[in-house]
């Protein structure tokens, strides 16, 4: 753990790094450096072309038990709209990245690559409408073993037609354990589909470093 005497960077349940601005904390994992230099990854793109309603139905025939979206994904969040927080981060800067799970039940799991070791958060999401998706989900951050903040992290995506991919935006809000919130950043999400005759290292999610 490493002091610092006016700011410390927390690493969120949801694997986004914000630096909060508090007196002589303790910094509660790896630190990612919002600083920079940032890495802005490729776009993706589906160089397969098929008919609208062909993708339709190949969406609807790629999610379990008849829900698309469910299934397991690589995800990435990236930096959009954020140059005004302190420290500035720039649009298209890569924030977390990992895998995540929609289940047919209307949960969801996410295991972020960008907390050191590994981290996992849980939500919730529902259909709002054709191919189009939202997720409320809720981590906890912790100071080493102290709470230090609560998390709502809110997510607006839409499946492509293929099935093999969604693209959305995300807000995030952060709050004190009093409630208050004190942080607040937002972004674009990018996903791509795993399935069972996916292979590395086309499954490795793309990392910050």
């Amino acid at each position: 753990m490493k002091t610092i005497s006016r700011a410390i960077t927390m690493t969120l349940s949801a694997g986004i790094f914000v630096t909060l601005f508090v007196s002589k904390a303790t910094a509660a994992c790896g630190e990612l450096n919002l600083q920079g230099p940032f890495e802005f990854p490729e776009a993706v793109s589906d160089s397969r072309v098929l008919s609208a309603s062909a993708n339709a139905e190949t969406a609807l025939q790629r999610g379990s038990s008849g829900v698309p979206i469910a299934g397991m994904w690589k995800v990435q969040f990236l930096s959009k709209g954020n140059t005004g927080h302190n420290p500035s981060i720039p649009d298209g800067a890569l924030l977390d990245f990992g895998w995540i799970q929609w289940h047919s039940d209307g949960t969801e799991i996410q295991n972020s690559a960008g907390v050191p070791g590994g981290g996992f958060c849980l939500g919730v999401w529902g259909q709002t409408g054709f191919l189009t998706y939202e997720v409320n989900h809720f981590p906890i951050a912790f100071n080493a073993s102290t709470l230090a903040n609560y998390i709502n992290l809110r997510e607006q995506v839409t499946l492509s037609p293929s099935g093999d991919s969604y693209t959305g935006t995300f807000i995030e809000d952060i709050y004190d354990p009093k409630g208050n919130q004190v942080d607040h950043l937002a972004g674009t999400i990018t996903a791509t589909r795993i399935t069972v005759d996916s292979a590395f290292p086309a499954v490795l999610p793309t990392s910050p470093n």
